[in-house]
């Protein structure tokens, strides 16, 4: 008992000796810095010290606390974290000019506080900031991976996945055996990108890259809890300090095992049918490389690769699937205009999607609603104008995608799942092509040159992938629901991912092996 109070007296003190100090620095810096006459957008009533840091932003997902904001104040918002500042965007017209009309200032990423302390974490491609070697990686990752005659050759190996994937699921509904959605669907995206950047697929028999799989799921946890000490001002470093040491560990045990892949690379010599790690190391050992890369930058391009790209397609056709299973009159739909474009004696193909225009506008919809990163993160480069406002140099930038995606001024019934909303001409239709960068209201991979580079891979998968599940597959839910509905609650945190994981069963409606 002695000791548990002893530990509160402790900590009241340290809290107040904090306040004190914070109290004292800013006090002097009234003094000391001169005060210069900015247009600052809107700041809503924030507290003493803490600014706008609720316990609300830890304890539910942040995009919907900064959905209210903007609501009650406004769609351009200047923010206080404790020392920190932040523009909150949430209408499509302020992400225009961040995204185009001002995207080279908006380049930037904001540095993780805690990243001189990690063995990637000044090397990553993500974070990296704008300049020669983010640009070399973009035109890399573009050309070698994720272009349109990339996406061709890797066509085989999408298929081949999708067949095991399929596979595993026609056994579960013959077993009369419920399935994780997200689970298996994890598995199929983590075996594709393997098959694609290492040559190797991660299964019983590849021991290493399963583990290499399990890491980088782990890391992305770390990540998002690490993030949170960024909006601490002075404290910012809390989030290391807690899970650093954890982090560390963790990118040291990948770093053995990606080591361990580069010399079998290294050591089978250059082939053919190269893979992204083939690639990289060409650029490596290329003296004349218009940008020299370690081996360390192939470690950590590698590692944002697997964590942009597994995780968020995952979530992505789980919620899609609960969307179906949730709206039986939509499934009945998609299966009929796949019944009528491919027919029912064969499994539909990566090259029917341009027929499947309902299936497409599922997805749409899907990603509309429930987009993978629902805020999208900047930081100015130089002094500029949003809106009128002045925004200085260093002021990091968070694009409300989940609320820009919601507005009623552009969306009818916003939260309602209306697949039919991208298939008939009115002030809802979208160019769909973010590579034009024309259209804002429908923003679920960002926009600008830091969106996502992989958005033609991130359709073509959910695409063919949710088809497949369409055409062979009904699905009946597992344990207690609400009248047979899956629960659309979504879990607090950084991502938008569902609460409760879709557990169901698979019974099956097309079996596209037999015989």
């Amino acid at each position: 008992m002695g000791t548990f109070t002893d530990l509160q007296y402790y900590t009241i003190f340290f809290i107040l000796s904090f306040i004190s100090t914070l109290l004292l620095r800013s006090f002097l810096n009234r003094i000391t810095t001169p005060t210069t006459r900015l247009r600052l957008p809107p700041s809503p009533p924030a507290l003493p010290i803490i600014g706008h840091l609720r316990l609300h932003f830890l304890s539910s997902s942040i995009y919907k606390s900064f959905h209210s904001l903007s609501t009650q104040y406004g769609p351009l918002l200047y923010l206080h974290f404790g020392a920190s500042r932040c523009l909150l965007v949430s209408s499509a017209a302020m992400a225009a000019e961040i995204f185009k009309t001002n995207d080279l200032a908006f380049a930037s990423r904001p540095r993780l506080a805690f990243a001189d302390k990690l063995p990637y974490g000044t090397s990553s491609f993500i974070t990296a900031e704008y300049g020669d070697y983010w640009r070399f990686m973009k035109k890399l990752c573009v050309t070698e991976l994720l272009g349109v005659k990339q996406l061709e050759r890797s066509r085989v190996v999408r298929r081949e996945e999708l067949d095991c994937f399929l596979k595993k699921l026609v056994e579960s509904g013959e077993n009369g055996e419920a399935v994780d959605v997200r689970a298996e669907v994890m598995k199929l995206t983590n075996h594709s990108t393997c098959r694609v950047i290492l040559s190797a697929r991660c299964s019983e028999d590849n021991d290493e890259a399963e583990r290499l799989i399990e890491m980088v799921t782990e890391w992305v946890e770390l990540a998002v809890k690490m993030s949170f000490g960024d909006v601490f001002g002075p404290l910012k470093r809390l989030g290391f300090w807690i899970y650093g040491r954890k982090a560390v560990e963790l990118t040291l045990r990948y770093d053995e095992i990606l080591e361990k892949m580069l010399k079998e690379h290294e050591e089978r010599g250059k082939r053919e049918d190269k893979d992204l790690m083939d690639v990289l190391l060409e650029v490596y050992q290329d003296d004349k490389a218009g940008m020299k890369l370690t081996r360390t930058h192939i470690k950590a391009f590698i590692l944002d690769l697997f964590m942009a790209g597994t995780n968020t397609s995952a979530e992505s056709m789980q919620w899609t699937i609960a969307e179906l299973i949730n709206h039986p009159d939509v499934f009945k739909k998609v299966r009929e205009e796949i019944d009528l474009a491919v027919g029912r004696t064969r499994l539909v193909e990566e090259s029917d999607i341009p027929n499947l225009p309902y299936l497409q506008a599922v997805v749409k919809e899907t990603l509309r609603l429930h987009p993978p990163a629902p805020v999208a993160t900047r930081e100015c480069r130089k002094n500029c104008k949003i809106g009128g406002f002045n925004i200085p140099e260093k002021t990091a930038v968070a694009i409300n995608l989940y609320a820009i995606m919601r507005d009623p001024e552009i969306w009818d019934d916003p939260t309602e799942f209306r697949p039919e909303r991208f298939l008939v001409p009115s002030k809802e239709q979208v160019d769909l092509d973010q590579t034009k960068g024309q259209n804002f209201n429908f923003v679920p991979f960002g926009g600008g040159r830091r969106g996502c580079p992989g958005t033609l891979l991130a359709f073509a998968m959910m695409n063919t992938t949710v088809a497949a599940i369409v055409q062979c597959f009904d699905w009946k839910l597992g344990g207690d629901g609400d009248g047979g509905k899956v629960d659309m609650q979504s879990g607090p945190g950084l991502t938008l991912s569902m609460l409760h994981p879709l557990k169901c069963h698979p019974i099956v409606h097309f079996n596209p092996f037999e015989g």
